[in-house]
């Protein structure tokens, strides 16, 4: 389990592709890695890997055949500079919002403008997740917590400030690139218990009969 708080920001330092399957090195100086041991989980850009083994200077993982398929992490390059946070310990702050670091699909950046002294933009997504998001709702993209500013049929925009451009890579991107998004599960639980009506699970009608609609 994480935060959306990333901790710092690596850089892929060597991939070597193992039949349909990626061998990954990643390394960032802002962690002490001597801490960590083979096993430990940390999300490379809200995707949540298994660290194989442990240098000075970062960490190495493998990445299956699906997760490549379904994230963005079946286009790194070497030299790409990456979202980083280790699985939340149990008593530390949960600064952001619970993030499980299963990708929920990838979305593209459609715009980039700059407010004040923050950057707004705005994220196209598959039709199919943009029923789970919500104006002031949670989101994770590339791993980081934030809050949905608006909501607009399958975009949705966000405001970055100055301290999280600077902490994460959201000042590497573009029109047009890539990342990775994870939905709200507090949404997707919400949709399961609608969905067991017949059950006699929550339904549209029990939450307005106790004051929620």
């Amino acid at each position: 389990m994480f935060t959306g708080i990333i901790r710092t920001i690596g850089k892929v330092a060597h991939i070597d592709m193992r039949g349909r399957d990626m061998h990954l090195r990643v390394t960032a100086d802002g962690l002490p890695w001597s801490g960590y041991s083979a096993g430990d989980s940390i999300a490379v850009n809200g995707v949540c890997l298994t660290a194989v083994a442990f240098q000075e200077n970062g960490f190495e993982a493998d990445i299956s055949a699906e997760t490549l398929a379904v994230t963005t992490l079946g286009s790194f390059q070497a030299g790409l500079r990456v979202n980083l946070e280790p699985a939340l310990a149990v008593g530390e702050r949960l600064g952001g919002h619970l993030v499980s670091g299963h990708v929920d699909g990838i979305a593209t950046v459609q715009s980039r403008q700059t407010d004040g002294r923050s950057e707004r933009f705005e994220f196209k997504v598959a039709s199919d997740l943009s029923r789970y998001l919500a104006r002031k709702g949670s989101v994770s993209v590339d791993g980081a917590s934030l809050t949905i500013n608006e909501v607009s049929g399958d975009t949705f925009a966000v405001t970055i400030i100055p301290h999280t451009l600077t902490e994460t890579i959201f000042d590497d991107y573009c029109i047009g690139s890539a990342v990775n998004i994870e939905v709200d599960m507090m949404a997707r639980y919400l949709e399961r218990l609608l969905g067991a009506d017949e059950a006699g699970g929550i339904s549209p009608e029990f939450l307005k009969a106790h004051g929620y609609g």
